[in-house]
């Protein structure tokens, strides 16, 4: 149990750094190389701790390592502390897709893309808010969610969630990523439909009013949680991806999340057995002595 919260704690820690560096980098890449390279740069989290996750390292005893993080006696009760974290924060993500799906069956939700596996796309009723040229622009938006797998990724930040329950870090880079992902899916939308700038600005004024929480799947958040003046803005100024340079840049810094992650991980333990006993046979005739070496190994070498 001790080895599980120890490998909890440093993948915590591991992503933790990773979202501070994150957070700290995706405004500059933002104006530099556009929202969409912004957005890749989420990726270094999850890289970051899978790398941290993965045995890579082997090493002598002796070798240094990371102290152990939980004490033995502490290890049992920190477990199931966060086994029963980890289910209320499952079942509050389960009330929450509830409730805007039931939102959804009274006209009261959308447009969102809803689903994992089989994404759909949710429009707001026609009701007449919208014109037909605004819906059209709503679908292209979603549809261009679903192209980008957006809706598996927010499920992918869902589950972080819910398996860090306890790191306020991981809540906030969900806040952000999901923030970063709709600014990378509008750009995206208006590369391919440029000279629908304007009445994609009109359509974000309508639509930011509306809509509720959603777990899994795509959504314009609404309220104070998604600033309409920054989708806005970005819009004014226009849109770009970066090119090969901004694609080489978030390339570059993934691997070195995860080099850096897997540097921070311990080394396993490697102990030589102990030799106990050494025989030379002497052959006959002349021919090739055979020395014969047997070796005492440990239970866990076994």
């Amino acid at each position: 149990m001790t080895e599980i919260a120890d490998l909890l704690l440093r993948a915590n820690v591991v992503g933790a750094a990773a979202v501070i560096a994150v957070l700290v980098l995706r405004l500059p890449v933002r104006a530099a190389l556009g929202p969409e390279a912004a957005y890749r740069l989420w990726g270094a989290p999850p890289l970051a701790i899978l790398a941290c996750l993965l045995p890579f390292k082997v090493a002598p005893v002796g070798t240094a390592a990371l102290a152990r993080l939980t004490p033995e006696h502490a290890a049992p009760i920190l477990l199931g502390v966060w086994l029963a974290g980890a289910a209320v924060a499952v079942a509050l993500l389960g009330r929450a897709q509830a409730v805007f799906l039931k939102a959804a069956r009274k006209g009261l939700a959308g447009p969102a893309v809803v689903g994992v596996i089989n994404p759909r796309i949710l429009m707001p009723p026609d009701d007449g808010r919208y014109s037909q040229a605004e819906r059209d622009l709503i679908r292209a938006h979603e549809r261009e969610h679903i192209r980008r797998e957006d809706h598996r990724a927010g499920a992918l930040m869902a589950l972080f969630q819910c398996l860090a329950w306890f790191n306020p870090l991981a809540h906030l880079a969900a806040h952000k990523a999901r923030l970063d992902q709709e600014l990378a899916c509008d750009a995206a939308v208006l590369r391919r439909r440029p000279k629908d700038r304007a009445l994609y600005a009109r359509t974000l004024l309508k639509t930011q009013l509306a809509g509720a929480a959603l777990p899994l799947g795509c959504y314009w958040p609404a309220r104070a949680k998604h600033p309409l003046e920054l989708r806005v803005e970005l819009l004014r100024r226009g849109t770009r991806d970066g090119g090969l340079a901004g694609s080489l840049t978030i390339a570059a810094g993934l691997f070195t999340a995860a080099a850096l992650a897997t540097a921070a991980e311990p080394p396993l333990r490697y102990t030589p057995p102990d030799p106990i006993g050494i025989y030379d046979q002497q052959p006959p005739n002349g021919q090739m002595s055979v020395m014969l070496v047997t070796w005492k190994t440990s239970p866990a070498h076994r």
